[in-house]
């Protein structure tokens, strides 16, 4: 058991029958009344983000969740199988706990989180940001270029994502996996 006191943000806990992790918390003192804790909390499984307040000295039960690397093998009809990069064991899962199955590649690693005490896989994480070649852009047509305008462009994973005007095919991309959004062009 924990207390309010020990929350910091990556934190796991137990709350409202579900495991959440802490994205966001702020320690307040106001004038009049008791202390407490604001804190936004991201549900592993489902991903929805909630917000919560505790008051302070407020027990908490904290949850040991456990990352651990992991290579993206192929999916099927099954789901999306994934190799222990240590032990070689493998294991699938649905797409529903994947947090970006779109920008997955053959053999990218990847991180599992798992339930330290029940070894129940809770999800998988991509990397921040991942690098992809495009496959396939609309050519740029000339004085569109005024503003920040961007066109449809497909990438080796088959997503479609908004890119500038200057990226042509086969060009190699870094994609943010959090928003599905172009940050820059890799050379």
């Amino acid at each position: 058991m924990a207390t309010t006191a020990d929350i910091k943000r990556g934190l796991v806990i137990e709350f409202n029958n579900g495991l959440f992790s802490i994205i966001e918390f702020q320690h307040v003192k106001p004038g009049k009344g008791p202390a407490f804790v604001r804190t936004k909390l991201k549900n592993i499984t489902t991903g929805k983000v909630i917000d919560n307040t505790f008051s302070a000295g407020h027990k908490i039960t904290t949850a040991r969740v456990e990352r651990r690397p992991y290579q993206y093998l192929y999916r099927d009809d099954i789901g999306y199988h994934f190799m222990d990069t240590n032990t070689y064991e493998q294991v699938s899962m649905e797409e529903d706990l994947i947090n970006a199955p779109k920008f997955l590649k053959d053999g990218q690693e990847v991180e599992l989180l798992f339930h330290a005490e029940e070894e129940k896989i809770l999800g998988c994480e991509l990397p921040q940001h991942v690098v992809l070649t495009v496959t396939e852009a609309a050519p740029g047509v000339r004085g569109n270029t005024a503003t920040n305008a961007t066109k449809n462009a497909v990438v080796e994973t088959g997503a479609t994502i908004q890119v500038p005007m200057f990226i042509e095919q086969d060009e190699v991309v870094k994609i943010s996996t959090v928003d599905g959004s172009y940050v820059e062009r890799v050379k």
